[in-house]
């Protein structure tokens, strides 16, 4: 067996064995400087130091962030902990949820202050994460194919994700994935996180980079086109059943300003725009602004964050003037998911769904277990 191949069978097992001990993520909530937790059931207060307290009925914290840390007040004596803590708590129900700012969520909850603020970030096995992943990413008419199409990418990802920061591994919104919590939970969506549980797509023995998005507007976009660099399993594509929706949005010389303004550009006046470059799929890879201080050239990924900024759903786009017309909606690299359920409402299956949008990738199973 070659060394290369060796490694690969050692990275899957060593995933395998991540999974059967119990893999956890770390979510960002919220960054804030008040935070209100309630625990109903039994539950312990933890610091760097160790466990602080033990309470056995209900209770509800506020969090304050101060110059000197986290500050902790509660609503109803007798209250087990009260002022600073320093700068980590965690909340840990014995079973059931934590309530945070309102809504439930499954684990338990780290609390982190950094720099005035306080980051709150739910700590939680892999695949409960994923039931609240699922109904925020996917609405639950779609057909099941997707749903579990859905949940090996939004595994993969969360795979591919941790360790990406000290503090967190995720946030919760588009800009990772979107993480609803315990509130959003049903039984479709369980049942497709569960039939797939541990599976996930991988390239060269290791999880995928699995990014998705809601529609291509027709083809889907290669990384190259959106963050430079070449990425073997994410090529353009064409995508036969998208939703294919046209938008258009209009811009001016000021809004043009401010953006660039914003993306670290001061260039004063704007005069023009146009587009100089398309990508394998048709989008825009490279953009000039003219302005009073001479043409300013855009790139990838910059030219990304610069019409995002204007407020176009996605880069597949004509311009007219100062308007926009395009069509599709997010980056368009990897599975498109009004296409995925073109794609199952003509017969296809997961797997078949996940090969076309990932060519060269492998679907891999891990034993996870019984308790999940």
């Amino acid at each position: 067996m070659s060394l290369r191949r060796l490694l690969t069978v050692f990275i899957i097992l060593a995933l395998g064995a991540a999974f059967a001990a119990g893999l956890t993520v770390r979510v960002l909530l919220e960054e804030t400087g008040l935070a209100t937790v309630r625990l109903d059931g039994r539950h312990s207060l933890w610091s760097w130091a160790g466990r602080l307290a033990t309470v056995d009925g209900p209770q509800t914290y506020r969090l304050i962030a101060d110059e000197q840390g986290i500050a902790v007040t509660c609503d109803a004596p007798p209250c087990p902990l009260s002022g600073h803590v320093g700068n980590l708590l965690s909340l840990v129900p014995a079973n059931g949820f934590i309530r945070v700012n309102g809504s439930d969520y499954r684990g338990y909850l780290r609390v982190v202050w950094r720099d005035g603020r306080l980051l709150l970030i739910n700590k939680l096995d892999i695949e409960d994460y994923l039931r609240g992943v699922l109904p925020g990413e996917v609405p639950a008419s779609f057909p099941y194919e997707v749903l579990k199409a859905q949940a090996i990418l939004a595994r993969t990802y969360t795979l591919s994700r941790l360790g990406s920061n000290p503090d967190y591994d995720l946030c919760d919104t588009s800009r990772c994935q979107v993480y609803l919590g315990a509130d959003a939970e049903s039984p479709r969506y369980d049942r497709a996180v569960r039939e797939t549980a541990g599976r996930v797509l991988a390239y060269d023995g290791r999880p995928i980079s699995a990014v998705y998005h809601a529609d291509s507007g027709g083809k889907t976009a290669a990384a190259a086109e959106v963050w430079g660099g070449n990425v073997p399993y994410l090529q353009s594509r064409d995508d036969p059943w998208s939703l294919d929706q046209r938008w258009r949005v209009s811009t001016s010389p000021d809004a043009v300003s401010r953006v660039l303004e914003q993306l670290g550009h001061p260039v004063g006046a704007v005069s023009g725009l146009r587009i100089d470059g398309r990508g394998a799929s048709g989008r825009i890879v490279e953009m000039s602004v003219t302005t009073d201080r001479g043409e300013l050239r855009l790139r990838v990924p910059e030219v990304g964050r610069f019409l995002r900024a204007l407020g176009l759903p996605s880069t597949l786009a004509s311009l007219s003037g100062w308007t926009f017309s395009g069509r599709g909606s997010g980056h368009g690299v990897g599975m498109s998911q009004w296409g995925a359920r073109g794609f199952a409402r003509h017969g296809w299956n997961y797997r078949e769904i996940l090969a076309y949008y990932y060519p060269k990738t492998v679907l891999t199973h891990y034993q996870l277990s019984a308790s999940r």
